[in-house]
């Protein structure tokens, strides 16, 4: 048992890691006593603000709402990231702030696990940068997150050629060069009417985040997330990735993932205005 946790804990430590040098990539870190806060340069995602590596004081109140004026002057997103074993004080800070935190499991790839049997007509598949549907892959997952929960809902196909219809070029363009350069690897799942379900990876040296697995409401509950997220964890741990991890929304979905081969080692942190 002593054995296992230490084991744990190294691989917490380097998730960690992960996720404090992946912003790095297209944001710059302004310091803030023990926080750091990622800022954009140039088009992109915003990113969140985190507890800052190596030796560092406690979080505190007063540290967050430093790091909350300053995301509000920026015109970025009032958000915090972290792994609560490696910031066991912060989530204390974070509601005394005035914020809302959401516990999710952390689950790392265990075993791999052959991809669950599909619907008949549904394939799942690694998509390439010059695929005809990226606009609307890369649309399944707003559609999804705008539905949330795990029931099944009536938006679908129609919600997800509107959205794909008013894509921004320009991020489609992104996408298509994070596919090309190897920082994204994304995955879908395809029926008659073409993508249902769609999910990505991201690697740094010897580890990989898998998010963003969403599925149209009206085709949930027939195994299409689970099949997105098996296959990227395939790919994934093909091309050498020691450590692949991702955080699941709650335990009812931990428990989907722990079937294609997952296991929880922590909790991952969000702290976010209240919606």
């Amino acid at each position: 048992m002593v054995r296992t946790v230490v084991r744990d804990n190294a691989v917490i430590e380097r998730i960690d890691a992960f996720c404090d040098a992946v912003p790095r990539r297209r944001a710059r870190a302004e310091q803030y006593g023990p926080l750091e806060v990622f800022i954009p340069v140039g088009v992109g995602w915003p990113y969140y603000a985190r507890p800052r590596q190596g030796s560092r004081p406690p979080v505190t109140v007063a540290d967050i709402r430093a790091v909350r004026a300053r995301q509000r002057e920026l015109i970025i997103p009032e958000s915090f990231e972290w792994i609560e074993q490696s910031a066991p004080e912060m989530a204390a800070a974070a509601d005394e702030a005035g914020l809302e935190v959401h516990r999710h499991p952390l689950m790392v790839h265990a075993a791999l696990m052959p991809v669950p049997p599909l619907p008949p007509g549904i394939t799942v598949r690694i998509v390439t940068p010059e695929d005809a549907e990226l606009d609307g892959i890369w649309a399944v997952p707003a559609v999804a997150f705008s539905h949330p929960g795990t029931a099944v809902g009536e938006a679908g196909v129609a919600e997800r050629d509107k959205i794909a219809a008013d894509h921004d070029g320009g991020t489609i363009a992104m996408l298509r060069e994070r596919l090309r350069s190897g920082h994204s690897v994304l995955a879908a799942a395809f029926g008659p009417d073409g993508p249902l379900a769609a999910g990505s990876c991201q690697a740094l040296d010897s580890v990989a985040e898998i998010t963003g697995v969403g599925v149209l409401p009206a085709h949930r509950r027939q195994g299409l997330a689970a099949a997105v997220t098996a296959l990227l964890a395939a790919d994934t741990a093909a091309r050498g990735v020691a450590t692949i991890f991702l955080s699941a929304t709650d335990h009812t979905v931990a428990r989907v993932y722990a079937r294609i081969g997952f296991r929880e080692i922590g909790t991952a942190m969000i702290a976010e205005p209240a919606r």
